[in-house]
């Protein structure tokens, strides 16, 4: 029988065995680093998309003029051994190397812009008008990726697949595309992550940026992606997730946005929740600086789940006599966006992390 949601009628029983075995201090691990190359593994096992450090990524750069204290180019690379992205990149004026920003787009059912919904895409006139607009509806009419460059950063932006050069797609084909993505015995999901870890590598790789100094750094799927390759990457030293981080348990209720499929397969790598909550795939990216902001008003996420979710957070930087390098704070007043207050503060959060090394 199928319940709400739709969900099947025996789905309080599934919930209550999801246990996550595989999270720190449940494992059967007491060092922390063997857990979390035990923890990464699992992940990238259930990626179902091989991992891939062999091919070149042979970017070819188009100038873009100057603007706002910044210079602006297009890169085109090959994140895959399959296809080649575009990308906008944004380097301060100045002596580098300079702090980076891998900034990673949002999903919102809006697959005209990708790159383009956090750098101002000064190379298409024709999607201006929809940037324009998805910066008033989510970044307080600014665009976060052209503002951290104006601050000193290297800020890189691709596009996921499906989205702005790469799509668009249409809101019901997200579950056909996934679909069909298993059927070639890939995933959606693991592909997003693979692209995102090849990206951080690249844009760590640069001469131009101080490696030390490479955050990732997003707002709803983006925040998603940005602590996802926080744990993933070894390149990435910091990271900054706006408005995504809860327990798995709670959003496995009749109404949760995540139920209705769609969107959801840009998150879904089969089988993890037989072993690791969203919380514990976080943690892998531990003992490095991290930063969550949430809405107490966004309707995406129950408020217990994220209040249970940066409890877990916090134990296991505590943990790891690292508490001073876990930030965690809910806006009272904001919904589901990525206001200009949120993203000063991000900025101000990130000129203030010392330089890390990179490696685990």
């Amino acid at each position: 029988m199928i319940t709400d949601g739709p969900l099947p009628a025996f789905h309080p029983a599934l919930r209550a065995e999801l246990d996550f075995p595989l999270a720190w201090g449940r494992a059967p691990y007491r060092d922390f680093g063997t857990w979390r190359r035990a923890a990464r593994a699992k992940v990238e096992e259930l990626l179902l998309v091989e991992r891939d450090d062999t091919t070149p990524y042979e970017p070819r750069f188009e100038d873009g003029g100057s603007g706002d204290g910044c210079t602006r180019e297009l890169v085109t690379l090959s994140l895959t051994r399959h296809e080649r992205v575009r990308a906008a990149l944004l380097t301060p004026h100045g002596d580098g190397p300079f702090p980076a920003v891998l900034l990673l787009h949002d999903h919102g059912s809006r697959f005209d812009i990708g790159k383009e919904k956090v750098v101002r895409p000064w190379y298409d006139d024709t999607r201006a008008a929809s940037a324009h607009e998805w910066a008033a509806r989510c970044y307080g009419g600014r665009f976060p990726g052209d503002e951290l460059a104006r601050r000193g950063h290297v800020v890189l932006a691709t596009d996921a697949l499906g989205w702005g050069d790469r799509g668009p797609l249409t809101y019901p084909e997200q579950q056909a595309l996934a679909s069909n993505l298993f059927h070639l015995g890939s995933s959606l999901a693991g592909l997003l992550a693979r692209e995102d870890v090849r990206a951080a590598g690249f844009l760590a790789g640069l001469d131009r940026v101080d490696r030390r100094r490479v955050a990732a750094v997003g707002f709803s799927l983006g925040g998603y992606r940005a602590w996802q390759t926080a744990a993933l990457s070894d390149d990435i030293t910091a990271a900054a997730c706006v408005c995504w981080m809860t327990r798995l348990k709670e959003t496995l209720v009749p109404g949760n946005n995540l139920l209705r499929g769609q969107s959801a397969f840009h998150m879904l790598h089969p089988g993890l929740a037989r072993h690791l909550d969203f919380p514990d795939v976080a943690s892998i990216a531990a003992p490095r600086p991290m930063l969550f902001l949430d809405g107490a008003l966004d309707p995406l996420f129950p408020r217990e789940g994220v209040r249970a979710a940066y409890s877990r957070l916090r134990a296991v930087w505590r943990s790891l006599d690292a508490a001073d390098r876990l930030r965690v704070k809910t806006w009272p007043d904001v919904g589901h966006a990525f206001t200009r207050p949120m993203q000063d503060e991000v900025a101000a959060w990130l000129g203030a992390v010392p330089a890390g090394s990179t490696g685990s």
